[in-house]
């Protein structure tokens, strides 16, 4: 998948709570289907399709176990996420120095008169 159509499944898939409960609940580790879906009132199929979103956006991995399919968080599944951020960072960085030079500039010139 390209880098832009990667982020925006990113996040497409993080834009929903559900989906976030759930990556949140892999943090602490593998999880069955039945797991992850303990905790949410929606029927096993709901939960199906927010796995199938969160696997297709290349966030979550599964396994097949028998008749059980283990989800774990993919490794490096927000990397082009980190990467966008990162870049709107430092843009941010470097408008609120250009402003702090500015401002310092505006209170100079007060200071002169």
């Amino acid at each position: 998948m390209q880098t832009q159509a990667r982020l925006d499944a990113t996040l497409a898939a993080l834009s929903d709570s559900t989906r976030r409960a759930i990556l949140a609940r892999l943090v602490e580790g593998e999880a069955t289907v039945q797991e992850l879906a303990a905790p949410f009132a929606i029927s096993q199929p709901a939960i199906s399709r927010h796995i199938r979103v969160l696997s297709d956006a290349g966030l979550i991995v599964q396994r097949v176990d028998g008749p059980r399919r283990p989800c774990r968080l993919a490794p490096g599944a927000l990397s082009e996420l980190d990467d966008y951020l990162a870049m709107l960072r430092r843009a941010l960085e470097k408008n609120y120095a250009r402003l702090d030079r500015l401002l310092a500039q505006e209170t100079q010139d007060k200071d002169t008169l």
